[in-house]
């Protein structure tokens, strides 16, 4: 799959963001890159760099999460031959290599603390030591991290470096999940449909069915971008005529009658231990009392109940309310279309 560079989305949330970054980049400043996963933090941070004056030296990238926390000093600052088992020859570290340019570091929250202190004196200072030395390097390297927590609770936690933190948020650009973007589902699912269909070798581009376009509009997306694209991409591949509008998607690639079961040991009952106050089957109305004249209206009633809380509680979200339910996606979509409470 080929690197994707483009911004596609027309929603202000989104352009907003866009405009944002291309304004700090002129400026030689740390900056931090916040959202969810797949909502293209790595894009704004090679946007950062492209439309900066480092624009043609390195740009150097460094996933802190695929790091194991031993090793990731000497992958930041570079090692001494000899510093540790293994260490056979001295090797400059990523700082290094990006002298003059960008250093992007993504999943910050992840790294240690020891690796933290470290990198707060590289970038106050703007010197690194090689694990194993004892005289600091002098490098000029802008950074640009990224994450997807919030790193202020964190810092509160004791979990993240405050003063790292003051350091590094110059400026925070947060961008906004797919679902907050009105407008661009459907233009991102347009452009990720055309692609495929030409990578397919399709005469034309049908589009989609209403029934696709409606589901996609009522998937809460917690992948983004990256999660709409499969989900297009798929849709296609598996689609039987390219001359009809493509009607039919599958958000869940792993769905099937057949899949693993994943055994749970149940845990041991309480005898005098009140039930949760979370559970949605004990946090759901009580069911009614006295004489019921018609059965099927007060189960209908009583299930439009249970669904209208466990959303409330769930803040609305659709999948963790089927989570809480023990009900697919589809099953609680029905479910919420039959009582007239998907609005």
């Amino acid at each position: 799959m080929e690197r994707e560079t483009q911004f596609i989305g027309q929603s202000a949330a989104f352009q907003d963001a866009v405009e944002r970054a291309s304004l700090a980049a002129s400026l030689d400043r740390p900056v931090l890159v916040i959202g969810e996963r797949g909502t293209g933090k790595e894009l704004i941070a090679e946007r950062l760099h492209r439309l900066s004056t480092r624009w043609d030296r390195p740009y150097v990238i460094m996933n802190c999460a695929a790091m194991p926390e031993t090793l990731i000093e000497s992958e930041l600052f570079g090692h001494e031959a000899g510093a540790f088992t293994g260490a056979t020859r001295t090797r400059a570290g990523r700082f290094e290599e990006a002298d003059g340019g960008t250093l992007f570091l993504d999943e910050l929250a992840t790294m240690s603390m020891g690796a933290q202190e470290r990198l707060l004196r590289a970038v106050e200072y703007g010197e690194v030591t090689r694990v194993g030395s004892s005289r600091p390097i002098r490098v000029d390297v802008r950074i640009v991290a990224a994450t997807n927590e919030h790193l202020p609770a964190l810092a509160d936690d004791n979990r993240f470096r405050a003063d790292l933190l003051d350091r590094l948020s110059f400026e925070v650009i947060t961008l906004p999940p797919l679902r907050a973007r009105e407008g661009d589902i459907e233009v991102l699912a347009e452009y990720f449909g055309q692609r495929m269909a030409a990578v397919l070798g399709w005469d034309e581009w049908p589009g989609f069915g209403p029934r696709a376009l409606a589901a996609m509009e009522g998937h809460d997306w917690p992948g983004n971008v990256r999660e709409l694209r499969n989900v297009i991409e798929r849709a296609i591949y598996r689609w039987a005529d390219a001359e009809k509008p493509v009607d039919a998607l599958s958000f869940d690639p792993f769905a099937s009658p057949w899949q693993p079961v994943s055994r749970k040991v149940p845990a041991r009952p309480e005898a005098s231990a009140p039930a949760p106050a979370n559970d949605a089957a004990h946090a759901a109305t009580a069911p009614p009392s006295g004489p019921v004249s018609d059965l099927r209206a007060a189960v209908d009633a009583y299930e439009k109940q249970i669904l209208s809380d466990t959303m409330a509680r769930c803040r609305f979200n659709q999948k963790v309310a089927a989570e809480a339910l023990g009900l697919s996606y589809d099953q609680i979509r029905h479910a919420l279309k039959k009582h007239g409470l998907n609005q």
